[in-house]
């Protein structure tokens, strides 16, 4: 068998191939950053043609810095940003919009009309979802109500809907498929049968034709072609459900946390669905071959490593992200200062599709330095919420939460966030969990790792970060982050 496992990690700012050895030990990377496309306030796109261009880049350039060939690769699996959503005609591959981003708050019109029929839960039974505007299947549903000819192109299966897993894995091998995982973030699949529901795709105005095959998130999928010839793609996980698995948290109550764009919360709870009564979302952990799917409750939160790229890119107070962390540890803390990144509403625990971003607590006194805390100091305090609402459903107190992403590099953050939540927060020797994942899935399909006991096996711990702040120094600056959070609600009318 061929020595290594390849996996594209395709995020919401870029796309990275990385090479993997059978320690889980990373050999090659590369990565190349794509387009936001704002046409409006709340719209974020992504152009596929260009995903797919630079797709194809990093995987050739990850091989070739390992003096590497696709023969050398025993299966490649795909990682990706989950619920970004895309139409294609299946004739000449030519994408008929550019996709609707996860973060899109385009659909708002349609969620308000959705709930005025029955709540905001009224889908929660069968999907583990609220309606929002983060969940793909009513963002085909604007691709089908507002791009011309696309409703009759997909009811005669002549146009195909998939998240960027699906995208990639056609473009790869011909073959329409996506993995459980992804179909349980469109809000169009049971959770119980794992496939879509009819009631729901009536409901929601959405053909069958245009739907992806649903399959497990291990197995192999077909042969891929173009710079990966002859590779099996044989792993597909959406993001976070890939970060928990590359975490090894693979028994119920084991949880994860990654810092990234947005950041994610998953608690593994097993092969019974739990529905929350705290916000949280019931997803689809994984689902090995044919092994009964495991489950898990999820915090979504949408703006934390985005807030850093906003301060850099909006604001020019810093040229490159990883300065954030040293003009925030140029002052002793926040200043009093509170910024709440409700750019796209509030996700878990609050869903407010009404919030806004808001900065609070500003006097003369607060500088950039304050600002730049407020910013790494407002994921930690999303998270702390998040963990709240996973305690509070679970019944379970996590004694210490496992972090990955690309913000744990941050120690500043680190340290606070285990303050904020006065539990130690680890960070393991591979920060690369997501993309592990995905190497893990398509390695246990093709036999290059023996069973879940290996991933286990490889996993092993970085640094661990215990908390120092005093529960009274914790309560005051949680106490303020809520009243901050109050101030950014019910600002959309």
């Amino acid at each position: 068998m061929a020595g290594y496992i390849g996996a594209i990690d395709q995020g919401t700012t870029s796309t990275r191939f990385i090479v993997f050895d059978a320690g889980g030990r990373i050999v090659s990377v590369a990565q190349k950053e794509h387009a936001q496309i704002m046409p409006q306030p709340g719209w974020v796109e992504h152009d596929p043609i260009e995903i797919w261009t630079n797709t194809r880049e990093v995987i050739g350039a990850a091989l070739a810095k390992a003096d590497l060939a696709a023969h050398d690769l025993a299966a490649v699996g795909i990682t990706n940003q989950r619920e970004t959503t895309l139409l294609w005609d299946k004739a000449s591959g030519k994408p008929v919009h550019n996709a609707l981003v996860w973060m899109d708050t385009r659909t708002e019109r349609l969620v308000t009309e959705f709930e005025g029929q029955g709540g905001q839960d009224r889908f929660r039974a069968q999907t583990g979802l609220p309606l929002a505007t983060y969940f793909s299947g009513l963002k085909l549903r604007w691709l089908l109500d507002n791009v011309p000819g696309a409703r009759a192109g997909a009811e005669a299966g002549q146009l195909l809907f998939g998240t960027i897993d699906t995208w990639l894995a056609w473009n790869l091998t011909g073959r329409h498929v996506t993995d459980v995982t992804n179909a349980s973030r469109t809000q169009l699949m049971d959770l119980e049968t794992l496939d879509w529901n009819d009631d729901l795709l009536a409901q929601f105005g959405i053909p069958r034709a245009c739907l992806p095959q649903i399959l497990s998130s291990s197995e192999v999928y077909g042969a891929c072609h173009s710079v990966l010839e002859g590779v099996p793609l044989a792993g597909i996980l959406g993001d976070q459900q890939a970060a928990l698995f590359g975490q090894a948290c693979l028994a119920p109550g084991e949880a994860k946390n990654t810092y990234g764009t947005g950041c994610f919360m998953l608690m593994n709870t097993g092969e019974q669905p739990f529905h929350s009564r705290a916000g949280l979302l019931t997803t689809l952990g994984y689902k090995l071959g044919p092994a009964p799917a495991v489950y898990a409750l999820e915090g979504s939160i949408s703006i934390s490593g985005a807030l850093v790229q906003w301060l850099r890119d909006n604001l020019g107070l810093i040229a490159n992200a990883s300065e954030i962390e040293a003009l925030a540890a140029s002052v002793e803390d926040n200043g009093d200062v509170y910024f709440v990144p409700a750019f796209s509403g509030l996700y878990a625990p609050h869903w407010d599709a009404s919030a806004r971003g808001v900065i609070a607590g500003l006097t003369r006194f607060a500088s950039k330095g304050h600002l730049a805390r407020a910013v790494l100091e407002a994921t930690a305090f999303q998270v702390r919420e998040v963990l709240d609402a996973m305690t509070a459903d679970s019944g379970v107190a996590i004694t210490e939460l496992r972090s990955d992403g690309g913000m744990v590099v941050n120690e500043l953050l680190m340290q606070f966030q285990s303050d904020l939540l006065g539990v130690p927060v680890v960070r393991p020797k591979v920060i690369e969990t997501t993309a592990l994942g995905a190497a893990y899935a398509a390695g246990l399909a093709v036999g290059y790792w023996a069973s879940p006991a290996d991933i286990t096996a490889n996993w092993g711990e970085d640094k661990r970060w215990t908390p120092t702040m005093s529960e009274d120094r914790r309560a005051a600056l949680y106490g303020k982050w809520n009243k901050a959070v109050a101030r950014s609600r019910d600002w959309v009318d």
